[in-house]
């Protein structure tokens, strides 16, 4: 590669990392958040005891430097029947239970588990997404040691609004739960800890469960499960793979990685927590934060044969998030109690139901939806506009893509435009420059001086290439995240496309397990056709030249089980970008550059 080559390499690299560092931090400046000292979860230090009148104050100042101890995981026993009671309201049917007088599942009415694959849309059936499904441990169930747990048995009582779950325990500590289901997916609880005992009570450290993370069906792979937590200031994030703790050199056989046992996290600042999938979320808010946030993996029931798909009939069993909250240890007076406050939402990561609940609550609860930061303001809005079209014009969301992304290539058009002319101009400049870079080969530093003096003269940029790149790649990269996020695309149908939202399997090839899926294909032919007409970088060899035009099927291979929506923006794009460039190679002037003589004429003697 030529030196020139490697100088428009380095300043789109520049510009990229400009953007990143300079840019970026002026329009949202970091803030401060507070990091624990490790991720692996451990015992923490003797904290200090509560009683009835400091737990505000302990409940917000900073505990103690987390020791390197496993934390054990508390054993959840339920001895004896369980006793189920259900509620069910517009949007969800709850189903509570006595072992752990808790939040069993949370089933979502509007939303199916799964939606076929078939290009005509089947009957929906009785299996509805679900929240903490396939898991033992309810939502809110209090885990600690025998002291708060007992035989963990509780009585339910049907409400006027909603369900009641009470236990006494044998040290005279009374568990008391009032759940409330309310609008926009949201449920509201308070639990309290009364001390009916004549003597003070001394209770351990509890985890107060949030719920489990798990795959929304069969066909599920699980790499968007994962957990979010918010500090007031920033959203830390953590995805199932993590904790598998793999790499590339332990895939192709070198020595494995320990599989990380769990995740703590927090200084008294988890404003809340949230286990989620790609499109469906259980978000537990606090009243006043809690302490700290912990995660365990939790293996759950394999799938019937029936149920799997047949590229994923050999896939390990799927893993769930098993997350809660940490309490410290607590003393209690006789007659005394400490009371906590929780607000639950379990639906849809749909971004106008968080956004409206963010704004009552204050707490920025829709960065569930993954668009947080400078990128997340474009995922917002090209979100806003699909489904603005998609509302006013009756367009299907296929459609709507479609239509965003014609309206991107005419904003950006004039900037597109420029690029291909003066990448048309420097190759039309090439036999001047490599003239130029003949005589000066002894002496670097003059050839690189009279090459830029001929750009300039010439008005040429080595940049003018990759800049409308860089000004593109936030909406591009926007419209990524968008599309992978968007519950609106989830059985969304377009042409043979039964979900935009996942691959457009059409059938598996015979005799094996791969998937037959178009539109990946469609992209990867207009991304070569797209390669082979953009101009070639001047003094890139023949070798190079090749390696950049079947570039593009890398792009294939990465995003070949990706959304159907992602790829079909993608080929769209692609088209208008092919267009473009016929139409720019039709009406551009002919570049014309000055005869090789004149370049090479000393400037003494073109000033005399």
């Amino acid at each position: 590669m030529d030196r020139k080559s490697i100088l428009v390499i380095a300043g789109c690299m520049g510009l990229i990392a400009l953007w990143s560092m300079v840019i970026v931090p002026k329009l949202y400046p970091p803030k401060p958040v507070t990091r624990h000292a490790t991720n692996e979860v451990s015992a923490p230090a003797s904290a200090p005891a509560v009683t009835e009148s400091n737990a505000a104050q302990v409940a917000t100042s900073a505990p103690a430097v987390v020791a390197p101890v496993t934390l054990p995981k508390p054993v959840f026993v339920a001895s004896g029947a369980e006793e189920t009671l259900v509620l069910t309201n517009d949007n969800a049917r709850y189903t509570f239970t006595s072992h752990g007088g808790g939040l069993k599942l949370i089933e979502l009415l509007k939303y199916p588990e799964t939606v076929s694959r078939a290009r005509k849309k089947q009957p929906l059936t009785n299996n509805l997404a679900e929240l903490n499904a396939d898991v033992s441990i309810p939502v809110l169930a209090v885990l600690g040691d025998e002291s708060v747990q007992g035989d963990g048995i509780f009585t339910l009582t049907k409400t006027a609004t909603g369900v009641r779950a009470e236990k006494t325990l044998t040290n005279g500590l009374r568990i008391i739960k009032e759940f409330q289901p309310t609008t926009n997916y949201l449920v509201s609880a308070t639990v309290r800890l009364e001390n009916t005992s004549g003597a003070p009570l001394k209770i351990p450290a509890q985890e107060w469960t949030i719920g489990t993370a798990t795959p929304m069906g069969p066909d599920d792979n699980g790499l968007n499960v994962g957990l979010m937590w918010y500090d007031g200031t920033a959203k830390q994030e953590i995805a199932a793979p993590w904790f598998d703790n793999a790499s590339f050199l332990s895939c192709v056989g070198a020595t494995a990685k320990q599989p990380r046992s769990g995740y703590l996290a927090g200084r008294s600042n988890v404003v809340w927590a949230s286990v989620h999938n790609q499109f469906f979320a259980l978000v537990a808010m606090p009243k006043e934060p809690a302490q700290q946030i912990v995660s365990r993996p939790l293996e759950l029931p394999r799938p019937s044969d029936d149920e799997i798909p047949a590229n994923q009939k050999n896939a390990p069993p799927p893993k769930g998030l098993q997350t809660a909250f940490l309490y410290p240890p607590v003393t209690l007076d006789p007659g005394k109690a400490v009371e906590r406050q929780f607000n639950f939402f379990a639906g849809p990561k749909e971004y106008q139901t968080l956004a409206h609940i963010a704004n009552r609550f204050q707490n920025n609860v829709d960065l569930v939806m993954g668009f947080g930061g400078f990128f997340g303001f474009f995922s917002k809005a090209l979100l806003l506009g699909m489904n603005w079209l998609h509302h006013t014009f009756m367009l299907g969301y296929g459609w709507a893509i479609i239509v965003i992304t014609i309206i991107m290539k005419v904003l950006f058009w004039p900037l597109t435009q420029a690029s291909t002319r003066s990448m048309k101009r420097m190759q039309a400049l090439q036999p001047q420059m490599a003239a130029i870079k003949e005589k000066y080969k002894d002496d670097p530093v003059k050839m690189n001086k009279k090459t830029m003096e001929f750009m300039k003269e010439n008005k040429v940029s080595p940049l003018g290439g990759c800049l409308p790149m860089v000004l593109q790649m936030p909406v591009f990269i926007g419209f990524f995240y968008m599309i992978r996020s968007a519950i609106e695309l989830r059985g969304a149908s377009f042409l043979w496309v039964a979900d935009l939202s996942k691959p457009d399997t059409l059938f598996t090839i015979p005799g094996t397990s791969f998937p037959f899926n178009l539109l990946p294909l469609l992209m990867g032919a207009t991304m070569l056709w797209q390669s082979h007409l953009t101009p070639p970088s001047p003094g890139m060899d023949p070798t190079q030249q090749k390696m950049m035009r079947y570039m593009p099927l890398m792009f294939l291979v990465f995003l070949y089980n990706y959304s159907s929506g992602l790829a079909l923006y993608w080929t769209v794009q692609n088209l208008l970008t092919i267009l473009q460039t016929k139409l720019t190679r039709t009406t551009a002037p002919a570049a014309s550059a000055p005869p090789a003589a004149s370049v090479l004429t000393p400037l003494s003697k073109k000033k005399k």
